[in-house]
């Protein structure tokens, strides 16, 4: 059971907006740490209200913004920003 993770295509153009010290931070967040896990979802947390039913990965001051597909194991990264504006 290998998971893999997804980018969409606003996730991808958020994360080309950041340096490329936190893109690396954050490419690397989800290769050893979330990939590796026999349970990635021991690492985030699930949210609540309008974006219930996601999960987020915290990454320093920035948040990934996911959706678990159970039947393809994949994490869907639908969003990546700083803590301050990912929730907006």
């Amino acid at each position: 059971m290998a998971w893999t993770v997804e980018f969409l295509l606003t996730a991808q153009r958020q994360m080309a907006k950041l340096d490329r010290p936190t893109q690396r931070r954050i490419i690397d967040y989800f290769r050893d740490r979330i990939l590796a896990a026999e349970n990635p979802r021991q690492f985030g947390k699930i949210l609540t209200g309008d974006k219930g039913g996601l999960w987020r990965y915290r990454i320093g001051d920035y948040r990934a913004i996911c959706k678990f597909e159970e039947e393809r194991l994949v994490i869907v990264v639908l969003e990546v920003g700083h803590r301050r504006e990912i929730y907006r």
